[in-house]
């Protein structure tokens, strides 16, 4: 399988969240199923059904975390900002100025597992990261966009 570019922070958080359900939520499971067992016959016992599809679903979430983790090609943004002279890269974050619109907004460019735009995270796949790329402040991007063309003005680059 090929490396999946993912950033530091967002390494983190899939570090701790798998620590999380290794240390916390199993344990909770194991101890579920059990006691659930002590009730009686497994054929009718809907608390141990929905406790072992609980640890079904935990088990899978272990096993997702692992392979994207082992499979990540971890950039920290920080230490290549150095070599990246003002350009947008991944991990960067853009601050940009909508010219039709007359608004600005900010964004950070991840990887597709930490892709989230809600908070502003966007994967560095989507049309608007591959429109960003390279550019620097004071450049003006056009995004194709399914609504057509959309002017960028990039105001800031930064590498946090």
């Amino acid at each position: 399988m090929n490396q999946i570019p993912m950033t530091l922070r967002g390494a983190n958080k899939l570090r701790k969240e798998l620590e999380e359900l290794k240390t916390i939520k199993r344990p909770i499971m194991i101890s579920a199923i059990a006691s659930a067992r002590e009730h009686g016959d497994l054929k009718e016992n809907a608390e141990y059904h929905a406790a072992r599809e609980e640890q079904s679903f935990c088990e899978g979430r272990i096993q997702e975390l692992e392979s994207k983790l082992s499979h990540a090609n971890i950039i920290d943004v920080i230490k290549m900002s150095g070599n990246a002279h003002g350009r947008v890269i991944f991990g960067s974050t853009v601050t940009v100025f909508h010219r039709e619109m007359h608004k600005e907004s900010t964004y950070c460019i991840v990887g597709d597992d930490e892709a989230d735009l809600k908070n502003n995270l966007i994967s560095i796949n989507s049309p608007m990261a591959r429109g960003l790329i390279g550019k620097t402040a004071g450049d003006v991007t056009v995004i194709c966009a399914p609504g057509g063309n959309v002017e960028y003005d990039i105001i800031k680059v930064e590498y946090i």
